[in-house]
């Protein structure tokens, strides 16, 4: 499964690690790629082995808003 999640809080490289790191260690995703000017993060997942709530939570551990 593909999935754009709009992310608000993300304004520099750090943002982006942070971001990309945390959500591509989560089993069952297979890649994360994260836009800084879009504000967008791009996830690819295994429904059955997580959630897109899931991914959202970690987005949201980190400091940053899902929308």
């Amino acid at each position: 499964m593909n999935e754009t999640l709009k992310v608000q809080g993300m304004s520099c490289s750090h943002c982006v690690n942070a971001v990309e790191s945390s959500v591509g260690e989560l089993q069952g995703v297979s890649a994360v790629k994260v836009d800084l000017e879009k504000g967008e993060v791009a996830v690819e997942y295994d429904t059955n082995k997580i959630s897109i709530s899931e991914i959202q939570e970690t987005i949201e551990d980190r400091g940053y808003d899902v929308v």
